[in-house]
């Protein structure tokens, strides 16, 4: 659903859009995670956002002439790629929750020997990998050599 966009546009939180429109937060947050709303919360929203039900209801990819509310192609990237640093946040947590378990389970079974420094070098350097590509700290592969290889192809210049 477009109710992220509209929200951000008016530049709102979800807490006041959850007291604007008479909804709970949690309502809020599973509309924008893409659950499927009932009718008297679109009701809502649509009173809010001061536009119909119909428009609230819209998918995306199915009615992009419609520009006030669908989201361009640059708006769409910058989404993907903030829950591409979402995906490397809970893939670093989950690392340092379950290499910290390693090491206290190591500790209880065999401290002569720490083992667990092999399961966090292994599964580090795969982290590490996710990080410097999400960051695009080195862009080897992306998007400009993409678009590169394209118009080569294409025997076109950039």
């Amino acid at each position: 659903m477009i109710t992220r966009k509209l929200r951000l546009q008016r530049g709102w939180s979800q807490d006041q859009l959850a007291q604007l429109s008479g909804l709970s937060l949690r309502t809020i947050q599973r509309i924008e995670r893409g659950h499927t709303p009932s009718l008297e919360s679109l009701k809502s929203l649509a009173a809010v956002f001061e536009t119909t039900v119909a428009d609230l209801q819209q998918e995306l990819k199915m009615k992009p002439h419609n520009s006030d509310i669908s989201l361009t192609e640059q708006e769409q990237t910058v989404i993907e790629h903030v829950k591409a640093i979402r995906d490397f946040y809970s893939h670093a947590l989950t690392y340092a929750i379950i290499i910290v378990f390693l090491f206290i389970l190591n500790y209880i079974t065999n401290p002569g020997y720490i083992w667990a420094w092999w399961a966090a070098l292994g599964w580090g350097i795969g982290l590490a990998s996710h990080g410097l590509s999400i960051f695009e700290v080195f862009d080897f592969f992306g998007p400009r050599w993409e678009k590169k290889q394209i118009e080569k192809r294409l025997g076109r210049k950039l």
